[in-house]
């Protein structure tokens, strides 16, 4: 799908509320169920903590491959990240074509970078994108992420980076996206965002949580002016402490530690993503 057809598809075209469409329990499989329900939550967890653009990003999840085919999930164009449903998220190949019967349609931008990592990456069981201010400031700048805090330095060895092509809507984007982030987890978007993967939707946005906060704290250290005002560590501390928090990143561990607090929160705080 190009910008122009989605633009069609929006003409005149109501969104629908994704609480009132049907239930997909029992008409998928147990494990896509599962996953969608993970997603939907992981959306609602990203806005709880801000990281949205209204509905201009996308976080996606690879189900399992069936028939020899690869599909993921995304999200609908037009559904705020408050209000997604696991029923509303919507399945994908990786030529962008929807493989179910949905009111919905997709962004393409969205598909462009998502379907890049998922094809490229088998441990990309889930990809967060956002554009968040803080994130956005330190993609704009020549140095990236700096050695500043203890959480930068928790994923500084693991982060890659990309130049800016304009709105991603090339599909020839994708081969330059996948040898950008070659086997790191964490990817700066120059002049645009940041994006995380991960086997899990925990580990996934337990990255992006570290990731987030760290330039959160790097815009707010540089605010009292230069570099002489600021102790960046040097690269060897920087890759102790890496390896001291690497666990946190491990599947079943980091996630696992985290996630279900996240969920109990979820539950008191904005129920319904399960439907």
């Amino acid at each position: 799908m190009n910008q122009q057809s989605a633009m069609t598809a929006s003409a005149g075209f109501a969104i629908p509320d994704p609480t009132e469409i049907p239930r997909l329990e029992g008409k998928v499989s147990d494990t896509e169920w599962t996953l969608r329900k993970q997603l939907a939550a992981t959306y609602r967890l990203c806005a709880m903590y801000g990281w949205t653009d209204l509905v201009f990003t996308h976080i996606s999840a690879r189900l399992p491959d069936e028939n020899g085919e690869h599909r993921f999930l995304i999200n609908p164009y037009g559904v705020m990240f408050d209000e997604m449903t696991a029923s509303a998220l919507v399945k994908i190949d990786m030529d962008g074509k929807i493989c179910q019967d949905t009111p919905y349609f997709i962004n393409p931008a969205g598909f462009t970078i998502h379907s890049a990592v998922h094809l490229a990456r088998k441990d990309a069981g889930c990809v967060i994108h956002v554009h968040t201010p803080y994130g956005m400031a330190v993609s704009a700048q020549k140095k990236g992420l700096r050695r500043y805090t203890q959480m930068s330095m928790q994923v500084y060895n693991d982060l890659a980076y990309h130049d800016y092509e304009g709105i991603a809507l090339d599909i020839d984007e994708r081969e330059r996206i996948v040898s950008d982030l070659g086997t790191k987890s964490l990817l700066m978007l120059r002049n645009h965002g940041t994006l995380t993967l991960g086997k899990t939707c925990g580990t996934a946005f337990l990255r992006m949580y570290f990731l987030e906060n760290a330039c959160k704290a790097q815009i707010f250290a540089q605010s009292v002016g230069g570099e002489e005002h600021l102790i960046e560590e040097p690269i060897e501390m920087g890759d102790k402490v890496y390896q001291q928090g690497a666990a946190a990143f491990v599947p079943g561990m980091g996630d696992n530690l985290v996630w279900p607090g996240l969920m109990r929160k979820l539950a008191r705080t904005n129920p319904g993503f399960d439907h």
